[in-house]
């Protein structure tokens, strides 16, 4: 995906980029020291310090609301770990604000002229719509699709690959055709082949919502229950659209319009199709940071 970036020797105005009292990023409260080039997003604010006792030291913890940051070195690698919390919402702070704190001069307010590209790579958790995707298994998204709609507040546009598929899935499901806020966008291919070669590949939907929009049927019935099933038939060029989750999309589209590189891997807890859910679910996810850390 590609945007329109500011490159104006004027400054950004206070309200377009706010910054705490220390110079710092409003809601992470960042600056471009604390950002290493290899970033890993996770959602849950708990998973970063999981994350980061791996790490050989930290030099840097930050935390306010959700967002909860630590940067250190792991093997001669720097990196920095921060929480997102949930949906394509959050994501909008945190790739905005990582971007800003590297990309912009904080004390005159005034775009670089030498951009950082960051590595982005989420760590997440999933649920598979396929009964061969069993909890256990990592999957890594080629692709994700949204209807939050973000991009489309940006002056934004798709690449070939994206526009094809985006046809595609819109042919196929009305009820993603009648969206406006649908969107498909793609991953870092170098980060894919780098990172994730040995995973399950595929399509990733990302939802808005964890009950309703993910097919979850509580006290109210969900109209995407059966969707799921349809979802689980489609197939393009080899992939499949393997898992639902909450981020990925977003995070494809903010990086990429930026200039970053992005990568999503889940691992899978729930298999939608068999009803199972994972017998040790942080066994799994421990295997999943130890195999991002080793390849990143």
């Amino acid at each position: 995906m590609h945007a329109v970036v500011r490159q104006s020797n004027l400054p950004i105005p206070e309200t377009e980029l706010i910054l705490r009292n220390d110079g710092s990023v409003y809601h992470l409260g960042i600056k471009e020291e604390h950002v290493a080039d290899k970033v890993i997003i996770v959602g849950d604010p708990d998973r970063v310090p999981l994350i980061s006792a791996f790490f050989d030291e930290i030099d840097t913890r930050i935390s306010g609301r959700e967002f909860v940051i630590h940067t250190g070195s792991y093997q001669g690698k720097r990196i920095t770990v921060v929480s997102s919390g949930i949906g394509v919402d959050n994501i909008d702070i945190v790739i905005n604000e990582l971007d800003a704190a590297v990309n912009v001069d904080l004390k005159t307010r005034k775009p670089k002229s030498q951009w950082r590209s960051l590595e982005i790579i989420r760590i997440g958790t999933s649920g598979s719509m396929h009964a061969d995707i069993p909890p256990g298994s990592f999957v890594s998204s080629v692709f994700a699709f949204g209807l939050d709609g973000v991009p489309y507040s940006y002056e934004s546009s798709q690449n070939n690959k994206e526009i094809e598929l985006h046809n595609i899935l819109a042919g196929r499901y009305p009820w993603l055709r009648e969206s406006s806020g649908f969107y498909t966008v793609q991953g870092s291919k170098s980060l894919m082949d780098r990172v994730a070669f040995d995973t399950v590949q595929g399509i990733t939907a990302t939802a808005n919502g964890f009950y309703g929009p993910q097919g979850r049927s509580v006290r109210l019935q969900s109209v995407m229950e059966k969707r799921i099933d349809e979802y689980a038939q489609f197939n393009h060029e080899g992939l499949k659209i393997t898992n639902f989750e909450m981020e990925c999309a977003g995070i494809y589209a903010l990086s990429s319009m930026l200039g970053h590189q992005a990568l999503t891997i889940c691992a899978i807890l729930a298999n939608r199709a068999t009803k199972e859910f994972h017998k040790n679910p942080s066994a799994s996810i421990e295997s999943l940071i130890r195999l991002v850390l080793e390849r990143f």
